[in-house]
């Protein structure tokens, strides 16, 4: 095999990778506009509870949008299921904000239990998003 042969498939891996990329960056952007406090100021001020639930979230949206680079079939199919992804996880974040409640209040204050519940369910219902998806 030649480098040439090598560098073929170069094109569509720096297309789907910076769709990709562009998806993650636009659920960083959406969830962090959507959740009652801000993650980035507690992760900077030390707050382990933030920064387990913003991991777990971004862990359980790029599981799927994983899988979804891996049988695209344009990139179009990409970005539908990188949105799809994006939406699960923002409803799993409001249905954990049902369940526990003054969730936001004990992100806020570091406490870390609800943070593992979010990350341990977004990384749950991503893997369950990603098998989902199918030929």
């Amino acid at each position: 095999m030649t480098i040439d042969q090598s560098l073929a498939g170069l094109p569509a891996f720096l297309l789907y990778f910076s769709l990709a990329l562009a998806l993650f960056v636009l659920f960083l952007a959406v969830y962090l506009a959507v959740t009652p406090y801000r993650e980035l100021t507690l992760i900077r001020q030390g707050n382990a509870a933030a920064a387990i639930s913003l991991g777990g979230a971004a862990v359980g949206f790029v599981l799927p949008l994983a899988r979804a680079v891996t049988q695209s079939v344009s990139a179009l199919d990409l970005v539908v299921w990188g949105v799809v992804a994006l939406i699960v996880q923002v409803v799993v974040f409001f249905l954990v904000g049902k369940l526990v409640p003054r969730f936001a209040e004990a992100i806020r204050e570091g406490r870390i239990a609800g943070a593992i519940l979010l990350a341990s369910l977004a990384i749950g219902v991503g893997l369950l998003n990603a098998a989902s998806m199918t030929n």
